[in-house]
């Protein structure tokens, strides 16, 4: 996460090909990388610390709301109930006050986040919204339809001089 992110894009937790690599979204037919590199304005190909330097020069910050789980697989679906730990919310948002948005990448991260880390929250100084899951297995909306609703919600809300002024560097 950068100095001072302004949106948190929270995913539920990361799936088998991510927890290997190391990375967030690291699965090939995963969005993620393509829709914000067709709004930030790189190449969803760069190497991945260069992807997040982007990321952090536009304000965002990437998360889970799950620290662990128990699931077999990468399916959100499968993770078993009562097994959900979330991450340490609360000193999140200490550390990082100018959070102003935080977008769910699908209806677990949505869930495991209200069911799990809400409670723990006194007056929150944010507003929420889930945007279409960036997964693979969301088909109800195309890559072009997830892509429009992701714009909507977080490009006003980034801080755009800053990559506008950085943007060179990573592509």
């Amino acid at each position: 996460m950068g100095e001072r992110p302004r949106v948190l894009v929270l995913g539920s937790m990361p799936g088998v090909r991510s927890l290997s690599a190391g990375e967030y979204y690291a699965h090939p037919r995963n969005a993620f990388w393509l829709i914000m590199g067709a709004l930030l304005g790189f190449e969803p190909e760069l190497p991945y610390r260069n992807r997040l330097t982007a990321l952090k020069a536009a304000g965002i910050g990437l998360w889970d709301v799950l620290h662990c789980c128990v699931r077999p697989g990468s399916a959100d679906s499968a993770i078993q109930s009562g097994s959900r730990v979330a991450n340490d919310f609360p000193a999140l948002f200490r550390r990082y006050p100018g959070i102003e948005l935080v977008c769910f990448n699908g209806a677990e991260a949505e869930r495991s986040f209200r069911r799990s880390v809400q409670p723990l929250l006194i007056r929150p100084r944010f507003n929420t919204h889930r945007l279409p899951s960036t997964s693979p297995a969301y088909a109800a909306l195309s890559v072009q339809g997830k892509q429009a609703a992701w714009a909507k919600v977080i490009l006003p809300r980034l801080t755009m001089d800053a990559w506008r002024q950085d943007s060179g560097r990573y592509g």
